[in-house]
């Protein structure tokens, strides 16, 4: 007895030391946190107060990670603790668009900022609408007489689009730039879902509609390989047009094509960085050392840091926009449509249906701008939103959809109740086609022996990925996508004032750039958000305005988990890192990619306006 009962005691002493312990490192760990993000916060002012009014310098465009129309965590208040928390420069960070190009349209008519410096080696990727509207701005600021200035180590294509805007590239004598074209690829799972005994049962409108060839083919039909190629063809003429423009170079010049490219290094012995001088893709091969003394010369020398005088994007304070007039809503749809909450890659119905109808019954509100950036989703989820955006029409208030890098299928769906739709050259739009997707299993468990069994009162109770669809079910499925294909039809005749039979060869799922869009009349004008505002400042007769942006403002709590986040990949090892966060090798991160499509696809009725082909392009 004895003998247990100092057991039961040693326990307990030990357990109480043990949460004695923890309670301290807990409690230890928050007043580290707490302290950091004070001193974060303080030196952020600081340097900000202070480089804001010391001697004339560049604002350097240092941009980190994707450019995107909105983050889901967008606040100023996530760039304090900026020189604390910097993050590991292989993170993939969000940008806005909107605040990016704001930030250059200041800096333009900034008398401290005599420049920009365009550093680019960590930027990832934005969609090509994205990119010449950053250009746009970066050329308002270039024409103002404030020089440019790109430097880099290699130039990525999204990089250099980026980089032509600039009055002289500098790029490492052991860089490259790498313009190699754009493809679009998708993975087929025909001969697996055989293998399997999968049997997929598609149900679909739209010649063109290509989203459900991945499991009915092993390979590209010949009709999706024609429209897809018309599409990126488009795309990347588009991109050799800006850059050899901006370069005054001809597209030929710019890329003369892979056989002319590899002429071209064999003669400079396969020195990609002479090659890129030789053909006047950069104006100068220099060290680092020689392009910061470059700079100095240009932006002065910061006495406390020892390199030229600039201040990051990220520290950059814009102006506050006076608030005056009546107010134009900005509601964004970015990602895919599908029912729920707003996310980073969905466009949640529930969320967006309750900021537009805010939007619609709010009195100083007089005409909303829609910004799409949506391949499309469900039908049901898509049509939520249709409603709300046609009964702000039916209140009186204006709609003007812009259209950023894709606005396909549902995503266009939600266009057709606009007064004005603007679309840039370069967006992905169209695909007007409904498709289903059902998978059945009971082959791949007949194989293994496993068998479904039972009685129904109808056969169309019982149907389950465990047995053959009937085939009046089928029938009825069908039945019911051409039902939806056909009010898809109508809505954008009504909408475009085209006859739903002259539609057709528009429509039948096919995909257009917005430069063939406007030709077919599924736009009305090209341009950018610029326009849109322009637009819907014009239909609601508004002489002053204000832009009232929509979104989820992170809290607090948010931001902090951000900045605890980024300190943990600050403090661990680079090693440790790359134990705990394994890259995918390319091959991985397609499958994944794709079957993050698949994923999307919960509608529990099965019916999709959804564009597969208007993703990514490499």
């Amino acid at each position: 007895m004895r003998i247990f009962v100092q057991f039961f005691i040693d326990t307990f002493c030990w357990t109480w030391r043990l949460l004695k312990f923890l309670r301290e490192l807990i409690l230890n760990l928050f007043i580290m946190l707490l302290i950091l993000v004070s001193g974060s916060i303080y030196l952020y002012l600081h340097n900000s107060s202070t480089q804001s009014i010391s001697e004339h310098g560049a604002l350097l465009v240092d941009l980190n990670g994707i450019v995107i129309d909105q983050p889901l965590m967008n606040h100023p208040m996530r760039h304090w603790g900026h020189e604390l928390f910097i993050e590991s420069r292989h993170r993939l960070e969000a940008n806005s668009l909107f605040n990016l190009v704001n930030s250059i349209r200041d800096a333009k008519n900034d008398k401290m900022i005599t420049g920009i410096v365009l550093k680019l080696d960590n930027f990832i990727s934005a969609d090509q609408p994205a990119l010449h509207y950053i250009g746009k701005a970066l050329c308002e600021f270039r024409n103002s007489g404030k020089p440019i200035i790109a430097i880099g180590d290699n130039y990525s294509q999204e990089q250099y689009y980026l980089a032509s805007y600039a009055n002289k590239i500098y790029l490492s004598p052991e860089g490259s730039v790498d313009l190699h074209g754009l493809a679009n690829n998708s993975l087929y799972y025909k001969a697996l879902l055989d293998t399997l005994k999968v049997n997929a049962h598609v149900f679909r409108v739209g010649t063109y509609k290509s989203a459900v060839e991945p499991l009915l083919r092993n390979d590209m039909s010949s009709l999706a390989r024609e429209a897809d190629n018309r599409w990126i063809n488009g795309l990347w003429q588009n991109y050799l047009n800006t850059v050899s423009a901006n370069r005054k170079l001809t597209p030929q010049q710019v890329f003369p094509g892979p056989n002319n490219v590899l002429i071209g290094l064999q003669a400079v012995g396969g020195d990609a960085a002479r090659y890129a001088l030789n053909n006047k893709l950069v104006d100068r091969l220099a060290s680092h050392a020689v392009v910061e003394e470059q700079l100095v010369k240009l932006f002065g020398c910061n006495k406390y840091s020892n390199h030229f005088n600039s201040i990051s994007i990220y520290d950059y304070q814009t102006k506050p926009t006076k608030a005056y007039g009546d107010k134009i809503a900005v509601i964004f749809a970015n990602g895919t449509i599908m029912d729920g909450i707003k996310s980073s890659s969905i466009v949640g119905s529930d969320t967006t249906t309750e900021e537009l109808r805010q939007a619609r019954l709010d009195p100083k509100i007089k005409v909303v701008i829609l910004r799409i950036n949506s391949s499309g989703g469900s039908v049901r989820a898509t049509k939520v939103i249709y409603e709300e955006l046609a009964a702000i029409r039916a209140a009186g208030k204006p709609i003007v959809v812009s259209m950023s890098g894709t606005a396909a299928s549902g995503g266009y769906w939600i266009s057709t109740p606009a007064n004005y739709i603007i679309a840039s050259p370069s967006t992905i739009t169209g695909s007007i086609g409904i498709f289903a997707m059902i998978n059945t299993y009971e082959r791949t468990l007949d194989s293994l022996g496993v068998h479904t069994d039972g009685v129904e009162t109808s056969p169309l109770a019982s149907i389950s990925p465990t047995k053959a669809l009937p085939k009046t079910f089928s029938q009825i499925m069908q039945l019911s996508i051409e039902h939806e294909y056909k009010q898809f039809i109508d809505l954008v005749a009504k909408s475009r004032k085209i006859a739903p039979r002259q539609l057709e060869h528009v429509a039948q799922g096919h995909v257009w750039l917005g430069t063939d869009a406007k030709n077919n009349g599924l736009v009305d004008q090209l341009g950018d958000f610029d326009d849109a505002v322009k637009k819907a400042a014009e239909l609601a007769h508004l002489t002053q305005w204000q832009l009232h942006w929509f979104g989820k403002t992170p809290s607090t709590t948010d931001i902090l988990l951000s900045y605890f986040k980024s300190l943990i990949q600050r403090i661990l090892p680079e090693a440790m890192q790359s134990i705990l966060h394994i890259s995918l090798p390319p091959l991985a991160m397609s499958i994944t990619n794709q079957s993050g499509f698949f994923n999307n696809l919960s509608y529990p009725q099965n019916r999709y306006a959804l564009c597969l082909t208007c993703g990514e392009v490499h």
